[in-house]
């Protein structure tokens, strides 16, 4: 069946994304987190990147900083993601946000949201503008963390791990998933990334 590619054909399907939470800090100097799933690495190296609005603060923070987090979250935490996601008061705050419990990040300056699985510390890289209403934010991750729980060992076999510690999985549009289970892919031999 042939999409209509005069609407966004995003909502269409089902597809499989991350659901992160983004942290940036206002001018006030608070918190603000806000949930992505048009996020992931950008190349092998350590950069990484997400989509984002230049109406939202998430974007004026970092022009304005220089600097973000990146919490990955637990299928536990989707509640913290869509409360992330609320709307700002009449003030401009997101009064929710004082509720979540977070942790400092040490290279830049940060929040990470408590319990997440991967934590990233990045600077800002590069924005790319042009995809309608939207950008491309870019930035190079200078700090990494990892729950234990969710780091590969030779020890242990990637299936266990996965059963062990859920990742979520955001399918957009509008639902979710616990990945708890899956398959070693099947690559041809001598290929290289």
């Amino acid at each position: 069946m042939e999409l209509d590619i005069d609407q966004p054909v995003w909502d269409r399907c089902f597809m499989v994304a991350p659901l992160v939470l983004i942290g940036t800090k206002d001018e006030d100097g608070s918190l603000d987190l806000a949930p992505k799933h048009m996020a992931m690495p950008m190349g092998w190296q350590n950069y990484f990147g997400f989509v984002c609005s230049s109406r939202h603060s998430t974007h004026g923070n970092i022009a304005r900083t220089g600097e973000f987090t990146v919490s990955y979250t637990r299928p536990s935490q989707v509640i913290y993601a869509s409360l992330a996601a609320s709307p700002r008061c009449a003030d401009g705050q997101k009064n929710v946000l004082q509720s979540f419990p977070t942790f400092r990040a040490s290279k830049v300056d940060g929040e990470f949201v408590d319990d997440a699985y991967l934590f990233l510390e990045c600077k800002h890289h590069k924005t790319f503008d042009g995809f309608g209403p939207n950008c491309l934010i870019t930035g190079k991750v200078v700090a990494a963390y990892a729950h234990p729980d969710y780091i590969r060992s030779s020890e242990l076999d990637d299936q266990e791990l996965i059963h062990d510690a859920p990742l979520m999985a955001y399918l957009p549009p509008g639902r979710f998933a616990s990945i708890t289970r899956s398959n070693a892919f099947p690559f041809p031999a001598k290929m290289k990334r």
